[in-house]
C-alpha cells in the first residue's frame, strides 16, 4: 500500500514538472521573436557610433599632420633662407676685400652694387620658395581632400550596408520603401535599391510608378538583369505583353538562372498562353 502511494505522488511531481518545463519554454519561444529586432537594432546603431567616432578621429589626426607639415615646411625655408643670406654677406665681404685690394676705390660704387645683387638675389629666392610653399600647401590640400572624399565613400558604403540588412529584417512593404528611399538619398544612382523599390511598389499595385523606376535604373546600368525582369512584370501587368517578353528575353541573357524563376513568377500568369513565353519555358 505505501509503495503505491509513493509511485502516485512520484507520477504526480513528473507530470508536473514536464507542465511546468512546457510553460517555460513556450515563454522563451514567444519572448525570442519580439526581442530579436531589437538586439539588431541596438547593434547596428552601436556600429553607426563607433563609425562616427572613428570618423571625427580621423580628421582630427589629419588636421593635426597637414598642420606639423606646414610648420616644417616653413621652418625649412626660414632656415635655408637665413643660411643663405650668410653666405651672401660673406661673398660681399670677400670680395669687397678683394676689390680694395685690386685698386677698387669707391667703397660707395662697392657698396650700392652689392646692395643691388643682394636685393635682387633674395627676392629670386623669397619668390622662389613662397612658389614651393604654395605648391606644397596645395599638395596638402589636395591629399586632405581625398582623404576627407574617401572617409566619406566609406561612411556611406557602411551606413547603406545598414540599411539593407534593416530592408531585409522588414516586413512591412511600405517600411521597406521608407529605408530604399533613405539609400537612394546617399546614392541616388543605386540601381539595386531602384529596382527593389520598384518590385515593392508593384505588390502595391504602383505599377506605373515601377515601370518609371526600373527605366530609371536601366540609364543607369543597362546590364542590370534584375531590372529588365522587374520591367516586365510591370508591363505584363500593364498588359504590354510583346514589351514584356522582350524585356523576359533581355533578362535571361544577362542571367541564365532567371529561366528557372519564369513559371514562378505570378506576374506573368497573363503570358502563360503566348507562344513566344512557352518557348522561353521550353527552351
Amino acid at each position: 500500500m505505501m509503495s503505491a502511494v509513493i509511485l502516485f505522488f512520484s507520477f504526480c511531481g513528473s507530470v508536473q514538472a514536464a507542465d511546468a518545463s512546457k510553460a517555460t519554454n513556450e515563454d522563451v519561444e514567444q519572448l525570442q521573436k519580439p526581442l530579436y529586432s531589437p538586439f539588431i537594432e541596438r547593434y547596428i546603431l552601436d556600429e553607426l557610433r563607433l563609425l562616427r567616432q572613428d570618423q571625427q578621429r580621423l580628421r582630427a589626426d589629419v588636421a593635426e599632420k597637414v598642420a606639423n607639415a606646414k610648420l616644417e615646411a616653413s621652418d625649412r625655408a626660414i632656415r635655408y633662407t637665413a643660411d643663405t643670406t650668410n653666405n651672401i654677406f660673406y661673398i660681399i665681404t670677400a670680395a669687397a676685400s678683394i676689390l680694395v685690394l685690386l685698386g677698387w676705390k669707391s667703397i660707395r660704387d662697392i657698396n650700392e652694387y652689392m646692395e643691388t645683387t643682394t636685393f635682387k638675389r633674395i627676392e629670386e629666392m623669397t619668390l622662389e620658395y613662397e612658389k614651393r610653399l604654395n605648391n606644397l600647401e596645395m599638395t596638402i590640400k589636395e591629399r586632405s581632400n581625398q582623404i576627407v572624399d574617401a572617409q566619406k565613400v566609406i561612411s556611406d558604403s557602411n551606413l547603406i550596408h545598414s540599411l539593407w540588412m534593416r530592408a531585409g529584417l522588414e516586413k512591412s512593404g511600405q517600411e521597406k520603401i521608407n529605408i530604399y528611399n533613405q539609400i537612394l538619398e546617399i546614392n541616388p544612382k543605386d540601381v539595386e535599391a531602384l529596382t527593389y523599390k520598384a518590385d515593392m511598389l508593384l505588390d502595391m499595385n504602383d505599377d506605373s510608378w515601377a515601370l518609371s523606376l526600373v527605366d530609371q535604373a536601366l540609364e543607369y546600368d543597362q546590364d542590370y538583369a534584375l531590372a529588365y525582369w522587374q520591367r516586365a512584370c510591370a508591363k505584363a501587368k500593364l498588359d504590354h505583353k510583346k514589351d514584356a517578353i522582350e524585356d523576359i528575353k533581355k533578362a535571361i541573357e544577362l542571367s541564365s538562372t532567371l529561366r528557372e524563376e519564369l513559371l514562378g513568377e505570378s506576374y506573368f500568369e497573363s503570358l502563360k498562353d503566348d507562344p513566344d513565353f512557352l518557348k522561353l519555358v521550353s527552351d
